[in-house]
């Protein structure tokens, strides 16, 4: 699991020299308790660290620099207890490169009416302080999370848990390497796009690395690691007689292990988060990557097929954001559509690579032809996937842009038996409906693949695309597609 308690925030305190030593303490005391406080909740994934008090312009600057120059720290937190001029922040803010919360809060919950007096309303100036400092930083026109209400409330807390794990996806980004085994798929437009704007932009680097190298890694796995992680196949998944050792078809469950060792090694000695291939170059590769692409994926790494590399980055982003939270996030497709007038369903699922961190129940290790390809018949493993609240999102290159798009659905238990089905798969309805949703998705450019993730929101993805400066784009319950598309020519507008 990835751990997201390695990760700071830093909690930072606007106020001046004009309130005086006592005062200036208190707001100091106050400011510490509601850092430890939302540290110590158990409702925030990293650590929130509490930073001197700030006071002037060079307190401020010297502490954002310092912000930026942390290695482990992924955002700050901001807040106005007294009033802050906001002109003392203009040169922090103009060279802050980390995610930016405002908390526009106040220590105490409750006026205290029959004590409340001037040296409490000095004290306590967050309402008109935090429109101070609010002013400048929409001036500048610098992005932040806006969040709302006293410090304890547990819906307060919720939105901070969300900007947090946006922010440790987007630092997890920021100098991450994703490697292509060959090129995506021939013809194909919207796994296409512009990867020095994404690494301008996001921060990761794609290359690609010649699956000859890859072969050369696989080929080196030495017959002790391979029966080794056999043995754990035996031990973790369903399989049949015949695939396990001693049976007519256990070398292709033996061949799928040695490229799961490769293809680890290979992440592994190059420090990669993801990766991407295609059916299309094999070279010297006896099978496509099934199990290793599924195991791979479940233990944190991005992935998605045929050359994409902006979804297997997006993947990967999700595992991080979601880390520690239940459910699972992965590489999915739209694959075909149930059209019952009375019951409206997409079928999810990719040739092999669905990330098994979203099994419901049991997971069988199968062997399969796939029909396309030209290789042998490579290991999968198979399985159904949970009901319940779920997302498909998108990142494409729209040319002159990135866009983030999501369609929040609604997955359903599996209500037929597909016993010739080899692959895992998901049933979702989208939200709102079926033909507003697919429509939309149409009208938006989303591609067919997409991040699937069973503990995220749009709440999450609204920050995480504030962040990364990507316009965004939701199909939810509310949708209605004139609207919709409304949003989409505003949006062609604003980005020119």
């Amino acid at each position: 699991m990835i751990d997201l308690k390695k990760f700071e925030v830093w909690f930072i305190t606007g106020s001046q020299h004009l309130y005086g030593e006592e005062t200036l303490k208190l707001v100091a005391e106050h400011s510490q308790q509601i850092a430890t406080g939302m540290d110590a909740s158990g409702k925030i994934p990293v650590r929130i660290v509490y930073k001197p008090i700030v006071k002037s312009t060079e307190e401020i600057y010297e502490t954002l620099m310092e912000a930026n120059r942390a290695e482990n720290c992924i955002g700050i937190i901001t807040w106005m207890h007294t009033f802050s001029p906001a002109k003392m922040w203009i040169r922090g803010l103009s060279i802050l490169q980390k995610p930016m919360l405002h908390l526009h809060t106040q220590f105490n919950r409750d006026i205290p009416w029959s004590s409340i007096d001037m040296d409490f309303m000095n004290l306590n100036q967050s309402a008109h302080g935090d429109r101070e400092f609010g002013f400048i930083v929409s001036r500048m026109r610098k992005n932040r999370k806006v969040v709302v209400g006293h410090w304890q409330d547990n819906e307060v807390l919720a939105q901070i848990d969300a900007w947090t794990r946006a922010a440790a996806g987007w630092y997890d980004w920021q100098g991450a390497k994703f490697a292509r085994f060959g090129d995506n798929m021939r013809f194909v437009a919207v796994t296409e796009g512009d990867k020095v704007e994404a690494e301008l932009k996001f921060g990761y680097a794609v290359n690609t690395y010649g699956v000859g190298d890859l072969v050369a890694v696989i080929n080196a796995v030495s017959d002790e690691a391979i029966d080794a992680l056999v043995t754990e196949y035996e031990a973790t998944y369903s399989m049949d007689a015949a695939l396990r050792k001693g049976g007519e078809k256990h070398s292709s469950v033996y061949e799928a292990a040695r490229i799961e060792i490769g293809l680890r090694t290979f992440l592994e000695t190059g420090g990669f988060k993801g990766f991407t291939d295609t059916f299309e170059d094999l070279h010297g590769m006896v099978q496509l990557p099934g199990i290793a692409a599924q195991r791979l994926m479940e233990a944190g790494y991005g992935f998605a097929g045929e050359g994409d590399w902006k979804t297997a980055a997006l993947v990967r982003a999700f595992k991080v954001m979601g880390s520690g939270l239940k459910g699972g996030n992965a590489f999915m497709e739209d694959y075909t559509y149930h059209f019952d007038p009375d019951n409206n369903l997409v079928l999810g699922s990719h040739m092999l690579e669905i990330d098994s961190s979203l099994a419901n129940g049991k997971i069988a290790l199968e062997v399969h032809p796939l029909g396309i390809g030209g290789k042998a018949d490579p290991a999968r493993l198979v399985f159904n996937v949970a009901g319940g609240p779920a997302l498909n999102a998108s990142i494409i290159d729209m040319g002159n842009r990135f866009r983030l798009l999501i369609n929040e659905v609604e997955a359903v238990e599996p209500q037929n038996e597909l016993p010739n089905l080899p692959v895992a798969r998901v049933l979702w309805k989208p939200l709102p409906d079926m033909k507003t949703g697919c429509a939309a998705w149409i009208y938006a450019g989303g591609a067919h693949h997409t991040a699937y993730s069973q503990n995220l929101t749009a709440e999450h993805l609204q920050d995480f695309a504030d962040m990364a400066g990507l316009e965004f784009l939701r199909i939810g319950k509310d949708t209605r597609l004139d609207q919709f598309r409304n949003e989409i020519r505003w949006n062609e507008a604003a980005f020119k």
